[in-house]
Order: C-alpha cells, then sequence, then structure tokens
C-alpha cells in the first residue's frame, strides 16, 4: 500500500512538472506573439484582397484554405527550420530578421508607390479577367499562401528572437507552435469576420425587426468600404515601421550603433521639447523615424527587385 502511494505521489509530482511546463509554453507564446503585431496586422490587412470580387458563398472557404496553408507553412515547415537555426545557428537570427524587414520594407513601399501609380496594377486585371472563377481562386489562394510563407517566416524568425535562450528545444518547440496557432486563428478569424460584415449588415438592414437594428446594418455597408480602406493603411504603415525598426535594430546588433543611437537622441530631444507624456512621445517620435529609414530602404529596393532581381529569377527559371 505504501508503494503505491509513493508511484501516485511521483505521478502527482510530474503532472505538477508537466502542467508548470504547459503554462511556461503558453505563457511564452502569449508574450512573444505581441512582438509580431506589425506583421500580424499587416497579414490580416493582406488578406481580404484575395477574397474580392468573388461570390459571397466562397469567401469564407477561400479564407480557410489560406488559413489551412498557413498553419501548414508555419507548422510543418518554419517551425523544424526555427528550431535547427536555434540549435545549430543562432548567429543567423539576426541577419535573416533583417533580410525579412527588408522585405516588409519593400512590400509596404511597392503599395505606397501602387498608389502613386495605379497604372502598375492593370496587367494583372487583364490577366485575372482571362481565367474562369475557379482558375481565379485557386491562383489567388496559392497567391495568398505564398505571401503568407513571407510573413509567417518573419513571425515566427521574430518570435524566436524573443523567447528566452535558457529554455530547452522541447520549450521552444512548444512556445513557436502555440504562438504560430494562436497567430493564424487571430487573424483569420478577422479576416473571416471582416469578409463577411457587408453581407452581415446588409441582412440587418433588409430583415431587421427593429429600426435601430435596420440604420446599423446600413451603417455597417457603408461603412466597410472605407474600413478595408483604413485597414490597408494601417498594414502598410505598420509593414514598413517594423521592417524599418527590425533593421535598425539589426545594425545595433551586429555592431552598427549609429541608426539607433541617432534615432534615439532625436527622440529625448523631441520629449525635452514637447515636455509632457514622455514616454508616448519618444514611443511616436521612434516609431516615426523607424518608418521613415523602413519606406527609404523600400523605395531603394523597388528598382532592384523590379528590374534586377526578379528578372534574374526569371532567368533562372527559364534555364
Amino acid at each position: 500500500m505504501s508503494g503505491l502511494i509513493a508511484l501516485l505521489d511521483d505521478v502527482a509530482a510530474i503532472a505538477k512538472v508537466a502542467a508548470a511546463s504547459v503554462d511556461d509554453v503558453i505563457g511564452q507564446a502569449m508574450k512573444v506573439s505581441s512582438k509580431a503585431a506589425g506583421a500580424v496586422i499587416d497579414d490580416a490587412a493582406v488578406t481580404p484582397k484575395y477574397v474580392h470580387g468573388f461570390a459571397a458563398a466562397r469567401e469564407l472557404p477561400i479564407v480557410w484554405n489560406i488559413a489551412k496553408g498557413s498553419l501548414f507553412n508555419k507548422l510543418v515547415i518554419l517551425l523544424p527550420a526555427a528550431l535547427l537555426l536555434s540549435q545549430f545557428a543562432p548567429w543567423a537570427i539576426a541577419p535573416l530578421l533583417m533580410l525579412g524587414g527588408a522585405y516588409l520594407c519593400f512590400e509596404g513601399a511597392e503599395k505606397v508607390w501602387h498608389v502613386v501609380n495605379p497604372a502598375d496594377h492593370h496587367t494583372e486585371d487583364l490577366v485575372a479577367e482571362k481565367m474562369n472563377k475557379a482558375q481565379l481562386e485557386e491562383t489567388k489562394v496559392r497567391g495568398a499562401i505564398k505571401t503568407d510563407f513571407i510573413l509567417s517566416a518573419e513571425i515566427m524568425t521574430i518570435i524566436l528572437s524573443a523567447l528566452p535562450t535558457d529554455i530547452g528545444i522541447w520549450q521552444t518547440a512548444g512556445a513557436l507552435a502555440v504562438a504560430a496557432v494562436i497567430i493564424t486563428l487571430t487573424v483569420y478569424g478577422a479576416v473571416g469576420l471582416i469578409v463577411k460584415a457587408d453581407d452581415v449588415g446588409l441582412a440587418m438592414a433588409a430583415k431587421g425587426r427593429l429600426q435601430a437594428t435596420r440604420a446599423i446594418g446600413r451603417a455597417v455597408v457603408r461603412g466597410m468600404p472605407g474600413f478595408l480602406t483604413l485597414l490597408v493603411i494601417v498594414g502598410t504603415a505598420a509593414m514598413i515601421w517594423v521592417g524599418g525598426q527590425i533593421i535598425v535594430h539589426g545594425t545595433h546588433v551586429l555592431g552598427w550603433h549609429a541608426p539607433q543611437e541617432i534615432i534615439h537622441d532625436l527622440a529625448l530631444k523631441a520629449v525635452a521639447v514637447v515636455g509632457t507624456a514622455p514616454g508616448a512621445v519618444e514611443w511616436i517620435v521612434t516609431a516615426f523615424l523607424d518608418g521613415v529609414v523602413g519606406l527609404m530602404i523600400g523605395a531603394v529596393l523597388i528598382p532592384l527587385v523590379t528590374y534586377m532581381l526578379m528578372p534574374l529569377a526569371g532567368l533562372f527559371r527559364r534555364g
């Protein structure tokens, strides 16, 4: 009997350790998920465009297919790669983050350029017109998953860099997996709500029993185009800001301290001039200057990618 009691006591102790480990994994995942906020916002802002032009009945299935592809990207491809990176090449995390930051700067600056020069979209529109709906849907989903892969890689690398270095490989894997699932469900759950909001608004406006319900429905329908435009603007700004911030911080980590020090000094001078809310002023000025850096880097990358890297990639594909 005493042996059984001792065994149960050992099992209880193991269970407590396991529970504490699970709590640690979830706690770490929740903590580091916020570090990837900029890329997550952009992911949520980018995805609704992939369901534009399709029948209402196809919107949620398209979002679900993209979400499944996103989970595959994060859990099957990127998580093992992140673990290998953390174990065998931790020195590569900062350069890879900077590479991802440069991509964010390029994407953000390209969106700004498309606003300035919308004629660039004309060829894409002509190609889309030549496809039937099934082909177009498949193409859109594949394109969305490819875009998600880049953003997911950046998100997973940011999460990895934010995790403590003294935790074990299994706790690292658990935190990455939990954060990946939380972020994916959050992003694509939000996207699902966004793309169906106008349908809900139409139903409320047409079938609502109360005048207030119908009025809210009409307001939702009228407000959605503006909301989607605002979401794209916020996502683009977040992309440029986070990309610039990553590169500025990366140069500091790699030994070039001037960009971060200059931005920090300017932020402190702004605090001295304003005289109130020093924390908020310092954050706003720092974020703005990081965004300026990101936009400048993106502006340099647009011609480099468009006229050098993309033609080279095309040559390799043909070869």
